[in-house]
């Protein structure tokens, strides 16, 4: 497929851009379905290389939600789309082709499926494993209230490493008779499955008993899609297992199981879907899909383009940045100590290259473990690893750490084991939206006993902090640092030594104190220099530590001034600066605390610098807030 830039966005093809709703999919002819299907790659490749998003997934399941939307009625009918990042093709389906150009930009399409955003996105995601019990609720509450509609749920087969995913297939045949469930195969979540679920669906695939019942398949193929759907696409008739096989493990869930069938075959699409709409049984349809399909570099590299930034058309080159991200800098520390410490280990839930421990990968491999999809898992996991001496470093998003949240408190911190907890994305994530932004974890982790958590300034305190890390057996650890550069003095550069609970005086003043944490600190000395040049004595103090608090420097700080002011890339509510209030309260310290951070509210998506205008985290407003007092 080619494609050219375009300066007008965005860059619609003559059927796509008449697609005002899924009737008007509806009312195409075959050989239209395909063009749309062009169509809708084009604008894919072309759109996204000016906003960035989720361009392989998506071009992965082009011929999927054509097919769907053909023989189903959303938004009567439910789609719920596993994470929901391949939801794009679904956007432009339903209305919003358009406005393909805004996704992941302010004010725009979000990278997800919204509930608030289109009647025909019945349920959000953000998070892998949820679509099946999603979906079985949906059909559950379909049965309750007797109507027609019909509920298909789409998992990629990573979902498949996910426990809630394998739980709701354990109570589908219990709850319904009518329930789709479509198994998108194409051996990547974000990076390349791995663990006994991918092995099993590769073996299905490619066992030699496909050869024994080809006949049987192919007999079906007929029945629903006439003599010329037999000679299947390349890859499924060279891969596929069979049609119809019992043994399979849906089967042992009560649960009919038809394919691999070729996801990128329309009229075969159609046609089968067709037939399933009929059936009152669950049933799983597994088809076989490429990830970027269409464009050339998002085959060559899918992890890659399974969501990135803005790229070049021509051959998906991306702007490279001198400045190494956080996730950087972790993994290459990490890889560092683990050559010197033969007891460090690394522990990924299917995330190497966006934690970047892709790098440990490469130089540690007999050291390094994806578990998949599995944070649960990963979590448990590390703690056993822990029991025996070794020294796991666990890399998860702060978002999804939530779910590994009952394994830090029952199984870490109530057994002092040491594992280390690193959470990236811990602040923002801007473009992703809500349900990635990490924006929790202080609240939830201040109120677990014994649990260390901290958060670096710049780069060479992040190092320190890791360092440290590696070296504390005495009970879990956790840093949180963000997506993106770390601003500040550089991985080489000078630190002040690192000492439990104990943070940093830069400066003292008499009447503000000015506490900034993290990648919150370069505001705060913003805000200094502001408050400053209106002649106040200002403190400043960089805290390091969330838990423990530097109680004595804190204390020091308050009572030589007249107001307090923190600075946190977290919610306020349960967040950092609420364990200030909380402790200077506790010792009977009346000084009024401003806090800086972020509401109590989902925060939509959108640059970073926007969202922090928009919703007050700027020096302008601390000075606002600080020269009440004076």
């Amino acid at each position: 497929m080619t494609t050219s830039a375009s300066s007008d966005l965005p860059a619609l093809g003559p059927i796509l851009s008449g697609i005002q709703s899924p009737d008007d999919v509806k009312s195409l002819a075959d050989a239209d379905l395909l063009k749309l299907a062009d169509e809708i790659r084009e604008a894919l490749i072309t759109n996204l290389s000016r906003t960035g998003g989720h361009l392989g997934p998506n071009l992965g399941v082009v011929e999927l939600t054509i097919a769907l939307h053909k023989i189903f009625s959303t938004p009567k009918d439910h789609f719920v789309m596993d994470v929901a990042h391949q939801g794009y093709v679904h956007k432009m389906l339903t209305g919003r082709a358009d406005k393909i150009d805004t996704i992941r930009t302010y004010k725009g399409l979000n990278g997800f499926l919204l509930r608030t955003e289109s009647e025909h996105d019945c349920y959000g995601a953000g998070h892998a494993g949820t679509a099946l019990s999603a979906a079985l609720g949906m059909a559950a509450a379909r049965d309750l209230l007797k109507d027609d509609s019909h509920v298909v749920a789409l998992a990629g087969d990573a979902a498949f490493t996910c426990g809630p995913t394998l739980e709701a297939l354990n109570n589908i045949a219990e709850t319904t008779k009518k329930f789709i469930v479509v198994l998108n195969d194409n051996e990547w979540s974000i990076d390349k499955n791995v663990g006994a679920i991918a092995r099993y669906f590769n073996a299905l695939q490619t066992h030699s008993t496909y050869a024994s019942v080809r006949n049987t398949a192919a007999e079906f193929v007929e029945k629903i899609a006439g003599k010329a759907a037999r000679n299947l696409a390349h890859k499924v008739e060279e891969s596929a297992k069979n049609l119809i096989f019992p043994n399979v493990l849906f089967e042992k869930f009560g649960i009919r199981y038809f394919g691999p069938i070729d996801g990128h075959d329309l009229p075969l699409l159609v046609q089968t879907f067709e037939y399933l709409k009929t059936l009152n049984e669950p049933v799983v349809l597994h088809i076989i899909t490429e990830k970027g399909r269409g464009y050339q570099p998002a085959l060559d590299n899918p992890g890659k383009f399974h969501g990135l930034g803005t790229y070049k058309v021509e051959d998906g080159s991306t702007d490279a940045s001198d400045t190494p991200t956080a996730s950087e800098i972790f993994g290459r520390t990490v890889t560092d100590l683990a050559k010197e410490d033969e007891k460090i280990v690394a522990i990924t839930p299917a995330m190497p290259g966006g934690s970047k421990l892709d790098i440990f990968k490469k130089e540690l491999p007999e050291r390094y473990f994806d578990v998949g999809i599995a944070e649960e898992h990963a979590a448990l996991f590390a703690s056993g690893l822990s029991t025996k001496g070794i020294r796991p470093f666990l890399s998860i998003y702060s978002t999804f750490m939530q779910r590994a949240y009952d394994m830090i408190i029952h199984d870490m911190a109530l057994q002092d084991l040491p594992v280390r907890l690193c959470m990236d994305r811990g602040g923002l994530s801007g473009d992703d939206g809500p349900t990635h932004h990490g924006l929790f974890d202080i609240g939830y982790l201040r109120p677990v006993p014994g649990i260390i958590h901290m958060q670096p300034k710049d780069e060479a305190e992040f190092v320190v902090m890791l360092k440290w890390m590696a070296a504390y057996d005495e009970g879990p650890t956790a840093i949180r640092y963000p997506r993106g550069p770390i601003a500040g003095t550089p991985v080489d550069g000078p630190c002040a030594p690192l000492e439990l609970g104990k943070g940093e005086l830069i400066s003292e003043g008499t009447d503000v104190a000015l506490i900034g944490l993290g990648t919150m600190f370069e505001m705060a000395v913003e805000t200094k220099k502001r408050l400053e040049e209106k002649g106040l004595s200002v403190s400043l103090v960089n805290p390091r530590f969330i838990k423990p608090l530097d109680t004595e420097l804190l204390e020091k700080v308050a009572r030589n001034a007249k107001v307090v002011c923190t600075f946190e890339d977290h919610v306020l509510m349960n967040g950092f600066g609420c364990g200030v209030i909380e402790h200077l309260n506790d010792v009977s310290i009346d000084v009024p605390v401003e806090r800086i951070g972020w509401p109590d509210e989902f925060i939509e998506h959108g640059k970073i610098d926007i969202l922090r205008e928009l919703h007050g985290l700027t020096a302008d407003n601390a000075v606002e807030k600080i020269s009440k007092h004076f």
